[in-house]
């Protein structure tokens, strides 16, 4: 039995040059090398410290707080449930929970679905608040 081998050409016998023409186009950025931040701190001389992120970086402000509560505080005192607002039946469950006050609040109390809705809505609120106010100062938008 006879084997026979074919010589196939193509790119396997090309050679590859590294100085080949290479395609650019404006839009398209040059290739940037990755950065090893642990190799930067150690080169800077602060002993291997990498700090991510400012000291400051949640960059609280009072102002903020105050009129995303006051903005939670007014639209959730609109009596739209049963001619009660949510801020109200909110701080009646805990009136009604507080009454046999060393027991705990049932699993089916109306209280928690009163906690969970009013408290979602305040996050929220302050959330965009802060995203709202900080990219209004800083010129974001």
């Amino acid at each position: 039995m006879t084997t026979t081998f074919a010589t196939v050409a193509g790119l396997g016998g090309a050679s590859l040059s590294s100085t080949s023409s290479r395609l650019t186009s404006g839009f398209v950025k040059s290739p940037v090398s990755a950065r090893n931040p642990l190799r930067q701190a150690v080169a800077m001389g602060n002993g291997g410290r990498v700090t991510c992120f400012q000291r400051n970086w949640l960059r609280a402000d009072y102002s903020v707080i105050g009129f995303g509560l006051i903005g939670w505080i007014a639209p959730s005192s609109v009596p739209a449930i049963d001619g009660k607002s949510l801020t109200g039946l909110f701080f009646e469950s805990i009136g009604t929970e507080l009454a046999h006050f060393p027991t705990p609040p049932a699993l089916n109390s109306q209280f928690w679905l009163w906690l969970v809705t009013w408290h979602l809505g305040l996050f929220i609120c302050l959330t965009f608040g802060q995203i709202g106010f900080k990219g209004r100062t800083e010129d974001y938008f």
